[in-house]
């Protein structure tokens, strides 16, 4: 299996902490969108999209990424975020990124994400909130989402 991991980790690192253990699983590399090339992405088996979330959404440079992929045939794809709340309905940050994606002629099986530290204003007043996420069972938590994508994939032709 051939993967890669799109991630977009700005403010304290923890988006790309939980990239870099399912990179681990997965054997993929972690990189940012300004560096992959557009066209090989469509030669991934599997690949993943990921970031914080800011008020409610992605990270823009993730989104601005896949809106400027072209439409075309692909592969599967899952996405995951570290956020400050849970991704939860009526308000899934998740749902307009599978969305886009879908459009893009991804197939995305899943999505992860787990809480993390959060200085987004009005929480940087306090000192933020989730300090100390991700921790253990966090990262614990996206190595076994990674092993569930990768025993999906090696079984699925």
């Amino acid at each position: 299996m051939k993967a890669i991991i799109v991630c977009t980790s700005i403010s304290h690192g923890n988006t790309k902490r939980i990239a870099d253990i399912m990179g681990q699983v997965l054997d993929a590399r972690v990189v940012a969108p300004e560096q992959v090339d557009m066209a090989d992405l469509a030669t991934y088996d599997l690949v993943g999209f990921g970031s914080g979330i800011y008020l409610g959404s992605f990270h823009p440079q993730l989104r601005q990424f896949v809106r400027s992929l072209p439409e075309q045939q692909r592969g599967r794809a899952f996405v995951f975020a570290t956020s400050g709340f849970p991704d939860a309905v009526p308000h899934s940050f998740s749902r307009p990124l599978v969305r886009l994606l879908g459009q893009k002629g991804f197939e995305t099986l899943d999505a992860f994400s787990c809480r993390a530290w959060d200085t987004y204003l009005p929480f940087k007043l306090v000192g933020g909130i989730r300090k100390g996420r991700p921790n253990a069972t966090d990262l614990e938590s996206a190595r076994a989402f990674a092993e569930g994508l990768r025993a999906r994939i090696s079984t699925t032709p």
